[in-house]
């Protein structure tokens, strides 16, 4: 069967994009995006997967994201697969033409649901009215997109109780991928790491105060800002305040990635209500605890008090967890090995492998 992988961008590389990448190598499928980076590709491991783009985007929100919408609502590659698959909050326009179809939804767009009234606040009076309206009427196409969708999977429990109250729809729940082979522990060098995005609603800030409180402590946060959205202002503004013992690393190939989790003591993960969090996973693959905030989809992976400990979404927590499990982080080792493993990536593929007919 011939498949083809519909997915928003890759102009940077994120778990999202590291799950479709993976879907599609397992499945001899095609991926299709608008713009691509090939090096980023390469260098996380995947240049044996073909990436088909409908061209370049412009930089400046939100005519990235209308012009996305765009080139998934016009395409057609109808007659050259047999099979599609959606990802991302704007590819899922390719819909109106492509059947049979599936949705891999790692959330509704959040801006646009649960998270409309954050976005907007921050906005100054004229941006805010713009964005109103833009929000508005694309949040109208997104419901009659999903509503040509066939079938719905959700990366979490947490992501499908949002598809069922902004939506409408029931949908299933295969977890993200981690292939927990590739993953193992190699001591405690004690440094802490933070592997996200560099956007505001992962609260990296609330990271990056607490370990201004723990000048003894260390702390390595690996990620990038998107482009023609949100999230440049916000990571250079990340980036002029961070004090002597943070840092932060981008562009970090896939095996400096891997070792990073293996050497580091554990990980810290401050996002609002995410959606699943594979960045948990991968540091429990690698025998290490997570400090993660209890919500969102850290509540499905992380067992507190287990395999690391959940907390509150405060700069004071941060600080005391960090102390807490710095007094035995090898306590937690074989309860992350074994948590981690009902992650792996063989589960996820023999799952959505059963899903296509």
């Amino acid at each position: 069967m011939r498949v083809a992988i519909f997915h928003d961008y890759f102009s940077f590389i994120g778990g999202g994009e590291k799950l479709i990448l993976t879907l599609a190598r397992h499945l001899g499928a095609d991926v299709i995006t608008t713009e691509a980076n090939p090096e980023l590709i390469s260098r996380m491991g995947f240049d044996d997967v073909r990436v088909i783009s409908l061209g370049p985007l412009v930089k400046i929100k939100p005519l990235k994201q209308i012009q996305a919408t765009y080139k998934f609502a016009t395409c057609d590659f109808r007659g050259k697969y047999d099979f599609f698959i959606f990802s991302g909050n704007w590819a899922h326009h390719a819909s109106r033409l492509h059947k049979p179809n599936l949705f891999y939804c790692h959330t509704p767009v959040r801006v646009f649901y649960d998270q409309r009234e954050n976005f907007l606040s921050s906005l100054g009076p004229a941006q805010r009215a713009a964005a109103s309206a833009w929000i508005a009427l694309h949040s109208r196409s997104d419901r009659r997109s999903v509503a040509r969708i066939q079938h719905i999977v959700c990366n979490s429990r947490n992501a499908a109780g949002r598809v069922k109250k902004y939506y409408g729809r029931d949908a299933d729940v295969i977890y993200p991928p981690v292939d927990t082979g590739r993953f193992a522990y190699k001591g405690d060098e004690g440094f802490w790491l933070s592997v996200n995005r560099l956007y505001p609603e992962k609260r990296i800030e609330l990271q990056v105060r607490a370990f201004e409180q723990m000048p003894g402590e260390r702390l390595v946060i690996v990620g990038n800002s998107g482009t023609g959205d949100h999230s440049a202002a916000y990571a250079e503004k990340l980036r002029a305040s961070l004090p002597h013992n943070v840092r932060i690393l981008s562009d970090l190939p896939e095996e400096e990635l891997i070792d990073l989790y293996g050497r580091c003591r554990g990980l810290i993960a401050t996002p609002l209500d995410e959606d699943f969090g594979m960045n948990a996973v991968e540091a429990m693959a690698s025998g290490k605890p997570v400090v993660a905030v209890r919500e969102g989809g850290y509540l499905e992976s992380v067992v507190d008090g287990v395999t690391g400990m959940l907390i509150d979404a405060d700069s004071s927590s941060i600080v005391k967890a960090v102390k807490d499990v710095s007094r035995d982080p090898s306590k937690f080792r074989e309860a992350c090995a074994e948590q981690a493993r009902k992650f792996d990536i063989s589960v996820f593929l023999a799952r959505m492998e059963a899903m296509i007919p």
